[in-house]
């Protein structure tokens, strides 16, 4: 079974939802990289997704953008990625890891270069936000074939009737967009989130895990009833350099869900 229907299952059983943290691979360099991992096993993180540093990403805000283009400045190579992602595997096996990639970078490599490397280096899921439902089943496909999950994204503005398509097609979980842009840190959770997230649990029996704008514990908090996971990102990234810092926002976030 993929790890994460495993590590969902799981968490289903104990009634806890799970802490997804967000970590670009190279910034501030590779080393950092698997100790900021390191700190997040420990902080109780339970599914961590490993950012590929794309030039032209096309969800991220201003805060992981320019950690991408930090990344992209040491001459890092899909190769680093992958060798550190096996790295992180073999220390922490326990805890599933999730892509978050660009289409472009998959294609160029080639599909099946690609999707081999992320399966041996430990991969459980891939998001790819620029490749549209229509055209998803050009990767969703292969990839299940090496035991891999396409996570869909739904955002708060995708009509229903294209919502119901785009669970039907995803696996592992559901990636719930929390608001209408791009990432980054934000003040309040719509109030709309909830109302939203209990007709998409009518819709599919996958996890949903809310991303995008949850930066607090906080926020964490007003989650808790209405989503299986909780997904941080930009909060995190803006301490990478900060190591104690980023712990213990860390436990504070793994310690609210």
């Amino acid at each position: 079974m993929n790890a994460l229907d495993t590590t969902f299952a799981r968490l289903r059983e104990q009634g806890k939802r799970a802490f997804i943290p967000f970590l670009t691979v190279g910034d501030p360099d590779l080393g950092a990289t698997l100790d900021r991992a390191a700190s997040l096993v420990a902080a109780g993180a339970d599914v961590i997704e490993l950012g590929f540093p794309y030039s032209d990403p096309i969800a991220d805000g201003p805060v992981i953008q320019s950690s991408y283009t930090r990344a992209l400045a040491r001459r890092l190579t899909l190769d680093d990625i992958f060798r550190t992602a096996a790295s992180i595997h073999a220390a922490h096996p326990g805890t599933p890891l999730v892509a978050m990639t660009s289409f472009s970078l998959v294609w160029r490599r080639g599909m099946e270069w690609f999707l081999g490397q992320a399966r041996t280096a430990g991969f459980s899921g891939l998001i790819v936000p620029d490749l549209p439902l229509e055209e998803s089943a050009i990767l969703r496909e292969p990839a299940q074939a090496h035991g891999l999950h396409l996570i869909q994204l739904v955002t708060p503005t995708t009509p229903a009737e294209r919502a119901e398509q785009i669970v039907s097609a995803s696996g592992g979980f559901v990636y719930c967009v929390s608001v209408t842009g791009i990432t980054g840190t934000r003040t309040e959770i719509p109030a709309a989130l909830a109302e939203r997230l209990a007709w998409l649990r009518s819709r599919t029996k996958l996890p949903l895990c809310v991303g995008f704008g949850v930066s607090t514990p906080e926020q964490v908090r007003q989650l808790r009833d209405h989503a299986d996971g909780i997904i941080v990102g930009s909060a995190l990234v803006r301490l990478l350099d900060n190591p104690e810092a980023f712990r213990t926002l860390a436990e504070s976030l793994a310690a609210a869900r």
